[in-house]
């Protein structure tokens, strides 16, 4: 049987957005915006492009979220030096929020790790920080 890396990987991704939606409803937010406030926790205020980047979303799905965001008191924005680029930082609120929210996405991570010894841990981060985006085809499939 062959094995298709591909659905396991997705099928586990799901799983994960899964559970910690559940274990955001209590501060009101989805995966989608705890994934911005994560950038903004851990890279400091970015523009909207640079967080559209890294995030490998596209520009209007994370303005919208953005928006949403900052909306209900987890972000704020200033103009940039160019009138069209917008920088985005947390809120006090959002900052003061950040550990306990920390610390309920800890907590699902350890679930659904727990099958995995620390090494095993350590080696899965390795390689999943492997896995690069390349453009590809359905031709470059059937070609290959």
């Amino acid at each position: 049987m062959k094995k298709l890396l591909f659905h396991e990987v997705h099928q586990k991704s799901r799983l994960s957005i899964k559970e910690v939606n559940e274990a955001l409803k209590a501060f009101g937010l989805y995966s989608s915006q705890w994934s911005i406030l994560f950038c903004l926790k851990q890279f400091g205020s970015m523009t909207q492009k640079e967080i559209w980047q890294y995030l490998s979303v596209e520009a209007p799905t994370i303005t919208r979220t953005i928006a949403r965001l900052e909306d209900s008191g987890w972000i704020c924005r200033q103009e940039g030096k160019d009138k069209r680029q917008r920088i985005v930082y947390l809120s006090h609120f959002a900052e003061q929020k950040m550990p306990e929210i920390e610390y309920k996405i800890q907590q699902v991570e350890r679930a659904l790790v727990s099958g995995l010894t620390d090494t095993e841990q350590e080696q899965l981060l390795v390689l999943l920080k492997k896995i690069t985006a390349t453009k590809f085809t359905v031709e470059d499939g059937m070609n290959g």
